[in-house]
């Protein structure tokens, strides 16, 4: 059987970036899928959570979470 990779959490280093007028943190890699689950405020108010490719990360935050 092939192995799981684990989840990866990111709530302890606060990593977010701004795009647009939203404010995305990153709290969860899922290497085995490669997306990312992340927090969405928009104008302060807190939209919920989405799922993103990690492809449609930001290069900087993409050196932060590496996948390795």
């Amino acid at each position: 059987m092939a192995v799981k990779k684990p989840i990866i959490d990111f709530t302890e280093q606060n990593i977010s970036y701004k795009e647009k007028s939203c404010v995305y943190t990153v709290l969860r890699l899922h290497p085995e899928y490669m997306t990312v689950d992340v927090n969405v405020l928009e104008n302060g108010v807190k939209k919920g959570m989405q799922k993103l490719p990690f492809a449609h990360l930001p290069k900087e935050i993409k050196k932060l979470v590496k996948p390795n």
